[in-house]
């Protein structure tokens, strides 16, 4: 699977971690930066990498910033975009179950690498359950600009 990847200079190397394990699992990380710890605004790299996600280039996205707030911000306003901020591992499975997210946001700084790679390999592998959250996802969708 195609996985987008973002960062801030904060996210920067649990990125270069991520796509490290996610070679190693068998998917294609699409790294659209940054790349490198010098300041630089999320923004720039959040907005290509949902919009890779948006238009399919890419099956899903993961972004990480300092807390995954400005990475989830950006991400949501990208139409066809269900970003998701992650907490725990049951947030990180629910919200694949429930919302079919398609993009997750982390807080490199919240949490230990090996924590947030847990919850990428959790939220990677967990299904959408549809049925009566089918319904839910398209009314968010309805809100989208035709």
């Amino acid at each position: 699977m195609k996985i987008a990847l973002a960062a801030d200079h904060a996210g920067f190397a649990f990125k270069e971690q991520l796509a490290a394990e996610l070679r190693r699992l068998g998917h294609e990380p699409v790294d659209f930066g940054t790349k490198s710890t010098e300041s630089v605004d999320y923004p720039d790299f959040a907005i290509p990498a949902a919009r890779s996600v948006a238009s399919g280039e890419a099956q899903r996205g993961v972004l990480c910033c300092t807390n995954g707030i400005g990475m989830g911000m950006v991400a949501n306003r990208i139409p066809g975009v269900r970003g998701a901020l992650v907490y725990s591992a049951r947030t990180a499975a629910m919200t694949r179950q429930h919302h079919d997210s398609n993009v997750l946001c982390l807080g490199a700084g919240e949490f230990p690498a090996e924590t947030l790679l847990e919850w990428v390999r959790i939220w990677l592998d967990t299904p959408f359950e549809g049925g009566r959250h089918e319904r839910r996802i398209g009314k968010i969708k309805a809100l989208e600009p035709k």
